[in-house]
């Protein structure tokens, strides 16, 4: 493997994907397409095992990571032959961002994308973080299963009021920090996104949130009733949006196809290099297949900036063997290995027959 850029070239189905998918599945402890466990599992057989081998760039110092999936089981993470004893300690410890031909639903689709965008980035980041999100999730699927039980009847044991306060401080937690994360997300995004578009258009972000005006307490029982008659918790942060501007107004509406692709470029970078920084480790990027839906002078420019900009070890996939040969020879000289996938078999391009 190069230490710089390593391409994967075969045809579609010939398991390019899934190598990533492994790649950051060992980092993150789940896949990057939100599927289930499960569907890591070929079918027929009974469980899965993914093994990698991480080395710092800095010490030398390495670590054999071992993921088991296994049906109807828990999944069990391994560093050096040692489980974790809870998954989530394992989040962080190899900072990751992934670009995909999807990424654009960022933008318009349902807001629980980008609340997924911000939890990802957080939580691999700060571990407390993640532990708040954990416990407010735990506390809200509670807090929803016994407003359906209750089937819009008043709560006669109280229960609802415990819940309340209970989620009150990691609701109070996640805003705080998510707000943090705006500016400096912000000031690197717009940044970027000249880089990329080569566009002079301002771009920003807002932070729209429930409690970005008043307490959890208010919002709970300002929403008691609404929530006992829809059988939900309809006010808090599981419903924080990001709005994403272009020139003032909302991006989906104004931008363009090239100026939509440009943003979520930037979105995705932006993310990369405020990981580095809160990390203090160089994150691994992997680009899927990001030809499908990027015109060949957006792919130059977004090869360009990785090539030359220090972004660390990157791993891309194609079906076209000569595509990224030709782009990449055709700019700055960089270390960089292409591989060859084919019936989920993967050789180095020197060994081809």
């Amino acid at each position: 493997m190069s230490t710089g850029l390593n391409c994967f070239v075969g045809p579609n189905g010939a398991g390019k994907t899934n190598l990533l998918e492994a790649i950051y599945f060992l980092c993150m402890g789940k896949s990057f397409s939100t599927s289930p466990d499960a569907y890591a599992i070929r079918h027929g057989d009974q469980g899965t095992r993914l093994e990698g081998q991480f080395t710092s760039g800095e010490t030398g110092a390495s670590d054999k990571i071992v993921v088991k999936v296994q049906k109807r089981k828990r999944k069990i993470i391994e560093r050096n032959g040692t489980a974790y004893e809870r998954l989530a300690e394992h989040v962080g410890r190899y900072p990751v961002v992934v670009i995909t031909p999807d990424d654009t639903n960022l933008v318009l689709e349902g807001s629980e994308l980008r609340r997924r965008l911000l939890d990802n980035s957080l939580s691999q980041s700060n571990p407390t973080y993640l532990n708040q999100l954990i416990t407010y999730n735990k506390l809200l699927t509670n807090r929803n299963a016994l407003l359906k039980e209750l089937e819009g009847r008043k709560d006669p044991t109280g229960l609802l009021d415990v819940y309340d306060q209970q989620m009150a401080e990691p609701a109070a937690y996640l805003h705080e920090k998510r707000r943090e994360f705006i500016t400096p997300f912000t000031d690197i995004l717009t940044d970027t996104y000249a880089v990329i578009s080569g566009q002079q258009e301002e771009v920003g972000i807002t932070y729209r949130s429930h409690l970005n005006d008043t307490t959890w307490a208010e919002v709970t029982q300002q929403r008691r009733e609404k929530d006992r008659l829809l059988q939900r918790t309809t006010g808090g942060v599981h419903r924080d949006d990001l709005v994403f501007t272009q020139g003032g107004h909302p991006l989906r509406r104004v931008a363009s196809q090239g100026q939509l692709k440009s943003f979520v470029l930037s979105l995705k970078l932006a993310q990369y290099r405020l990981l580095e920084t809160n990390t203090g480790r160089t994150p691994i990027l992997l680009l899927d297949d990001i030809f499908d839906k990027l015109d060949r002078d957006r792919v130059r420019q977004l090869l360009g900036l990785v090539l030359s900009a220090g972004f660390g070890q990157v791993f891309l996939s194609d079906t076209d063997p000569e595509r990224v040969t030709a782009l990449i020879e055709g700019g700055e000289e960089t270390a960089w290995k292409r591989f060859l996938v084919r019936d989920g078999q993967v050789t180095a391009a020197a060994e081809e027959a």
